[in-house]
């Protein structure tokens, strides 16, 4: 799967994308500059000196989206760089972002192309949107530079928004996935996401008193953007302490409980960029990916407690890469394939493995592949008192269209894969904060989805951060005290039958 080329010499009016025929010059759009950009005909420079790195620059325009709703939409761009400084969040720096609010739920997204230090030539830029909402209305579109020193020179004439994701497009449209007849005859799964610490054995009981069967074993050696190369060899120790503890513990502690184990590599090497993979623009990273899952395969084939090897945990693509999160994947898959034919692939969407990502996931021509999802919308209900700006909202909530209906829609697009891929589909992390009123519902609702499609899936998270922990309950962070009956916890008890 290639990423295209979708330069065009106009900017097409998002209104006119379906209609195919009118477009207008990007020099036409209204743009309001602030001090450090300019036009000029069809090109904006912005050009901030090292002093005035905090005030940054940028022009700004409104875009109207209604016509999208619902769907996946790129948008790109030209654009060269000069000396741009890196800035003191990851969100920072380049911007060629768009911000928009979906007019049902209220959430605010800010989809960004991917960060670039330094200097770059002339190449298009791209921003990608994996699924844009139920409801939108305007959007803000801004080009240039946050916190950021330096020149970036953008040319308006080629600047395009589209329905679809160009970068990403489909293959293997009709391939309808096999599987043995172990996995055939293996029940739905339901479990949860283990500590990302050690595991204990008394996790294990615990899991089999609750009559979880499933379990998802997280590796997250940790990667700091800012520290380049030199973690490298650090990464690779934690993450052989890691494999180590599931060789020696975790895998005989599943077998004598009852309880399979998904392999998850949470952190790839690399780290992230902006929200986005390096592996996935860095050739390096993405060989070194590969060569971590022949070692997995290698050491642990056979091993029977092994429901299936997650690759990656949320990729996330904005932009153009060298190899995109699709085929990162199928060259992981194939790897360990050749080595371990038998073991159950586990793949994930784009987008931070959204529901969302599936309009436009394809299979792989692979047969035991199954196609995880992640499910935290709405994340300003599910993520309220986490992340700055998000207030107090409440589950169900009829006036915001917050139901299990809603549910329903925002997972159609899985189900729509599941059904012509003849799919499994395991769900891989769902939650919601303690303190979210009416996170027990939520947590009801989405389980008896899970359980009417027959997904298997974990809950986020046993025993780890007390934020999403259902023995833990208090009204913020800082205030999380043990409770050994929650309604969390009775509500993810009755998703196991209990």
């Amino acid at each position: 799967m290639n990423c295209r080329n979708g330069t065009l010499a106009a900017f097409v009016a998002v209104s006119a994308m379906f209609a195919g025929a009118a477009e207008i010059a990007g020099t036409s759009i209204h743009w309001t500059l602030s001090r450090h950009a300019k036009i000029d005909g069809s090109i904006l420079t912005v050009n901030v000196p090292p002093d005035c790195a905090k005030e940054g620059g940028s022009a700004v325009a409104m875009v109207d989206l209604t016509p999208i709703n619902g769907q996946c939409f790129s948008a790109s761009v030209k654009c060269r760089g000069e000396n741009i400084s890196r800035p003191p969040e990851y969100w920072n720096g380049l911007k060629f972002q768009f911000e928009f609010r979906d007019a049902v739920t209220g959430e605010t997204e800010y989809p960004n192309t991917r960060s670039r230090i330094g200097s770059f030539p002339e190449e298009v830029i791209y921003t990608t949107v994996a699924d844009a909402g139920s409801r939108l209305e305007k959007a803000k579109l801004t080009l240039g530079l946050q916190n950021a020193s330096g020149k970036v020179v953008f040319d308006l004439s080629t600047l395009r928004i589209r329905s679809g994701c160009d970068i990403f497009p489909v293959t293997n449209g009709e391939y309808r996935v096999s599987y043995p007849a172990r996995v055939k005859a293996l029940p739905q799964l339901r479990g949860v996401m283990l500590p990302g610490g050690p595991c204990k054995e008394d996790d294990f009981r615990t899991l089999r008193e609750w009559g979880a069967t499933l379990a998802r074993y997280q590796m997250w050696p940790s990667w700091n953007p800012k520290k380049g190369d030199g973690q490298l060899e650090g990464f690779l120790g934690q993450l052989e302490g890691k494999l180590d503890h599931l060789d020696r513990d975790v895998l005989p502690w599943a077998e004598k409980y009852g309880v399979y184990i998904v392999v998850d590599l949470h952190m790839p090497p690399g780290g992230k960029n902006g929200g986005d993979m390096v592996m996935f623009y860095d050739r390096r990273y993405n060989d070194l990916f590969v060569d971590i899952w022949r070692k997995i395969a290698r050491r642990f084939r056979g091993r029977r407690m092994i429901y299936g090897y997650d690759l990656v945990n949320e990729p996330k693509q904005s932009d153009r890469a060298f190899c995109d999160y699709w085929n990162t994947q199928r060259r992981a898959a194939e790897a360990v394939r050749e080595i371990d034919p038998d073991v159950t692939i586990v793949m994930e969407s784009n987008g931070y493995d959204s529901p969302g990502g599936y309009t436009y996931m394809s299979p792989l021509a692979m047969d035991n592949v199954v196609y995880q999802v992640h499910m935290y919308e709405p994340f300003t209900f599910t993520h309220q008192g986490i992340h700055r700006g998000f207030g107090t909202t409440s589950w169900p909530d009829e006036a915001k269209g917050w139901t299990r209906e809603y549910m329903v829609r925002r997972l159609a697009p899985v189900l729509e894969f599941q059904r012509k891929h003849n799919a499994r589909i395991y769900v891989g992390e769902f939650s919601a904060v303690a303190w979210a009123p009416g996170a027990e519902k939520y947590i009801e609702d989405l389980v008896s989805i899970f359980n009417e499609y027959g997904w298997d899936w974990t809950y986020h998270a046993f025993r780890e951060s007390p934020v999403w922990d259902v023995e833990k309950s208090g009204p913020s962070i800082s205030k999380m005290a043990p409770s050994p009956d929650t309604p969390r916890k009775r509500a993810l008890l009755k998703g196991f039958g209990k």
